[in-house]
Parts: structure tokens; sequence; C-alpha cells
């Protein structure tokens, strides 16, 4: 099987020094991006974080701070990378929670506004969780039959990752699922608008701090605020926006936050 592509997908994953998308950074980066035709380019490189990695981290991808020493940093090899994935949805195990907003810190520490207009998203994770509730290892020789070598490296992560994502759509185009009484769909197809529509949890922020309402407004979904709608919070108290500024939030929830604050003032103007 071929994917349906109409534009190119990279998937990708990061092997990084933590969990914390505000703090922590990318030590190796894979990504493979298959073209409509279905060419396959997979990159790999390992990246120097500028931070130590801890022993903890170090353990799970076996990439100590000795192996990135005399690799370049993220803000030397982004621009490329940028233009590498320009253009294309994007692919992953998991990425939607983790890897989609650590690069997008990554990126925007380095100058360049990554955002998601205009692309598709299409977690395999959400995928095999919504129809099988696995792991990745799991995933992979459940799906293809096969044990996962070199587990949390980021190739072979990332290559898994699209073997995984065939299989499930060989595995269940024609599955239904029940989505009201009565009334059944069949959300796994080689369609990347309705896998993204499957899988993609939108949030306004991508770390989940600012998210929607059911009429599509944006509220804080954490703190004294939660559910509250975030123009109103910032029209009422002010402060709150300066608060969350010098605060310790991903740089992308303050960007979010700061659009939502100029359109609330022009708004206002108007």
């Amino acid at each position: 099987m071929k994917l349906n592509l109409k534009r190119p997908i990279v998937f990708f994953d990061l092997e990084t020094t933590g969990t914390d998308i505000s703090k922590d950074r990318v030590v190796e980066i894979s990504v493979l991006k298959i073209m409509p035709d279905g060419e396959e380019i997979l990159k790999t490189r390992k990246i120097n974080p500028t931070i130590p990695i801890p022993l903890e981290s170090s353990l799970i991808h076996k990439i100590y701070d000795e192996d990135v020493k005399d690799c370049p940093t993220f803000a030397q090899v982004a621009k490329n990378l940028d233009q590498f994935m320009k253009g294309c949805d994007l692919g992953g195990y998991n990425l939607i929670r983790f890897d989609i907003p650590l690069l997008a810190e990554e990126f925007l520490r380095a100058g360049i506004d990554f955002d998601l207009d205009n692309r598709h998203v299409v977690d395999a994770c959400r995928i095999f969780h919504m129809m099988e509730q696995r792991t990745l290892s799991a995933a992979y020789k459940y799906y293809c039959d096969k044990t996962l070598e070199n587990a949390h490296s980021a190739e072979a992560d990332t290559v898994a990752t699209y073997h995984i994502l065939m299989a499930q759509l060989d595995r269940y185009q024609n599955t239904p699922i029940e989505i009201a009484e009565g009334i059944e769909e069949f959300p796994v197809q080689n369609d990347m608008a309705q896998l993204h529509k499957f899988t993609f949890q939108k949030t306004a922020d991508l770390a989940g701090r600012i998210t929607y309402n059911n009429a599509g407004q944006e509220v804080f979904n954490f703190g004294k605020h939660k559910n509250a709608i975030v123009e109103e919070v910032l029209q009422k108290e002010p402060t709150y926006y300066d608060w969350m500024m010098k605060g310790d939030f991903p740089l992308y929830t303050k960007k979010i936050l700061t659009r939502i604050r100029l359109r609330s003032m022009q708004s206002s103007v108007s």
C-alpha cells in the first residue's frame, strides 16, 4: 500500500534531555519525508542541546554529553529543518502531546515561527490507543509482527511509526466505530485529512494550557481561571497577562496569549 498524499508528510521523532516542554532540549531528531509519489527521504542527526543531558535520560536513549559535544545546536540546523518540513503534513507517535510542542519551542528559540496552520497532523499513537490500547514497541509487534530493535533511538522509532501507520491502514480501513447510538463511521482511511480529524486533538497553544470551548472560544485550561474565556480574563485582569509572560510557560503559549491579547485590543478599539 502507498499513502494517499496530496502533499508530503514528515514523520519525526525527538530524543531529548527530558520531558519538560519549556526547559528541555532536543539531542537527536529523525525525520522521514514521504512524497506523494512514494519517495522516502530519511534524515537523522544528533544535536548539541547546550545543556547537560541528565543521566536518567541518557540511560533511556543512550545519548550522552560526550556524544553531542561537537554536534550542531538546534539553532544551527533550524533553518534547513524548517525548509525541509515546510508545506508538509506531520506524522509521528504521541507527537501531539510531546514532540510537536517541544519542537515548536526549539524553533521559536531559534527565531523561526513554527505553526500548525494548514497542516494535517496524524498521530499513530492515538489510532493505536483508540483501536487497541498499547505502547510503541507493542504496537510494532502487534501490527508488523516484528521486535523493535534499538527502541528509544529517534531513527528506529520514526521508521517504526511509519510502518505501524501503514499496517493500521491495512487493518482498519474497513473497521467501523460507533460514534453515536446506531451511527457508525470508518475513521481510519488512507486520507490525511480524515486521519487528522481522527487523531488530532486541537488546542490553541500546543501545550494544552489554552484550549477551546464548545463555541470555539479560547479558554484557559489550568489554574484559577480554568474554563474561563481568555479574552474576558485579560480584559478584567490585565495583570494576568504579565504574570504569564514572566512565568515558566512555553514560548508558544506566550505567543498565542499575546495574539489573543492583541486581537482583543484591536476589537475594543474598532
